[in-house]
């Protein structure tokens, strides 16, 4: 029994240097593997919480680049329109010559607002309001309203510099844009910010983990070491009390 104890206890040595861990299984350190698996399952969710964030991140780049492309073509109608206010030289025909560059301007608009897509998921037709970003490591996060800056939205569906036209309504639309800008842009600095705190806390949590469950090499090998030697030593104690018990039954015998 004492041999199979040994051999036990050396094969247990040699589990955990192969493995890299001190808790195997269960029956090692059942409370400490209760604890490393929760700590596992946070740094998980955490990790995955960074990722989700950062997709996030891309999917409001493509936003932000969509909504300049947008202001670009509003500042252009606001020149034409600003030109075409100059009536004292443009008559009709250059008025709807005009018209027919913000006519493309405005198609242009559209064409963005309709088609900017993130993952087959449109971004600025109005559909994608109440965005959930899970970021957090139980699937909490935070939500993203998306900006509708189709023309309808905009207010400039109806802009003509032929008829009687408000360039009022071209600086409104442009604050619109603007303004949606600056939201998403702080959404993205905030997005930043949690990736930043998860990669911090993952790094935390698994280096709780790691004192629970990791081994220590040159610790496990010096116990190892020092288990063989008194083994030995054990055995060797043994064999020379067997050997002085067979002496004394001999003398006995006699």
């Amino acid at each position: 029994m004492r041999v199979a104890g040994i051999a036990n206890q050396t094969s247990l040595y040699y589990q955990r240097l192969s493995s890299g861990k001190k808790i195997n299984s269960a029956a090692d350190n059942a409370a400490g593997l209760a604890i490393a698996e929760k700590l596992l399952r946070q740094s998980n969710g955490y990790d995955m919480g960074t990722r989700n964030a950062g997709t996030a991140s891309d999917m409001l780049k493509v936003s932000d680049g969509a909504l300049s492309s947008i202001t670009d073509s509003l500042q252009r109608i606001r020149e034409l329109g600003v030109q075409a206010g100059n009536t004292a030289i443009y008559g009709a025909d250059d008025l709807s010559s005009i018209q027919q560059e913000i006519d493309q301007l405005k198609d242009h608009i559209s064409t963005v607002a309709s088609n900017t897509q993130f993952n087959g998921k449109n971004l600025l037709n109005g559909s994608a309001n109440g965005l959930h970003v899970a970021s957090g490591p139980d699937g909490g996060g935070s939500t993203i309203h998306m900006p509708n800056s189709t023309l309808e939205a905009l207010g400039i569906a109806d802009f003509d510099v032929t008829k009687d036209f408000d360039l009022s309504v071209i600086d409104k639309a442009l604050d619109q844009v603007s303004g949606s800008r600056s939201s998403l842009g702080a959404k993205s600095n905030a997005l930043d910010h949690v990736m930043n705190f998860n990669q911090y806390a993952s790094f935390q949590t698994t280096a709780s983990r790691s004192r629970i469950e990791d081994l220590d090499y040159g610790s496990a090998v010096s116990d190892l070491k020092k288990n063989q030697l008194l083994d030995a030593y054990r055995m060797h104690m043994q064999r020379k009390q067997a050997d002085d018990f067979g002496r004394v039954i001999k003398l006995l015998q006699f």
